[in-house]
């Protein structure tokens, strides 16, 4: 979660969702940044879209990168086109092939990003140092939320104090 020293335009009250992290580096997008987008490159794929039926902003980097993650049925076997995420993202939760059919592929709730947000070797650990983000578990539920806009406010009133306390600035902290 981005948290008001972060200056940043790109981030500012954003929740990230990491889709990755190792020693190379970090990997995300931005669950709460809906964009207008509709194209025919995915136009198959919005009926399956969660609401609000929208391509997300998923951060800066490669802006035509296209990322869809979904979530599924609890299944006994593995369901063609989706790749789950590993621990400690919330079961059923991971990545859809947009080159696949949608109609193959077993899904209860999917999104998809605009690009992404990345960091290099050791960068989001130097801006958490600098209390620039704040970690909170991971909900599987904010993946989809279909009030998008809330979902920052949200997710820090559910986390324990001084966190909580965070979600009632003012969007002009300087006016508090």
């Amino acid at each position: 979660m981005a948290m008001p020293p972060l200056t940043d335009s790109n981030f500012d009250r954003t929740i990230v969702y990491l889709v990755e992290h190792s020693a190379d580096g970090a990997l995300g997008v931005v669950l709460n940044r809906p964009t207008s987008e509709v194209t025919a490159q995915i136009d198959r794929w919005m009926r399956r879209s969660s609401f609000p039926s929208v391509v997300f902003g998923g951060g800066p980097v490669e802006p035509n990168a296209l990322i869809a993650l979904a979530r599924r049925p609890p299944t006994t076997g593995g369901t063609a086109g989706f790749s789950a995420l590993p621990a400690p993202a919330p079961p059923g939760i991971g990545t859809v092939d947009l080159t696949a059919d949608p109609d193959d592929v077993l899904l209860d709730d999917l999104r998809m990003y605009r690009g992404y947000s990345g960091w290099g070797p050791g960068q989001l650990e130097g801006e958490l140092r600098a209390e620039a983000w704040a970690i909170v578990a991971a909900v599987a539920d904010d993946l989809f939320q279909p009030e998008p806009s809330r979902l920052w406010r949200r997710v820090l009133a559910r986390q324990a104090p001084p966190l909580a306390w965070i979600a009632r600035l003012p969007g002009d902290i300087s006016a508090n």
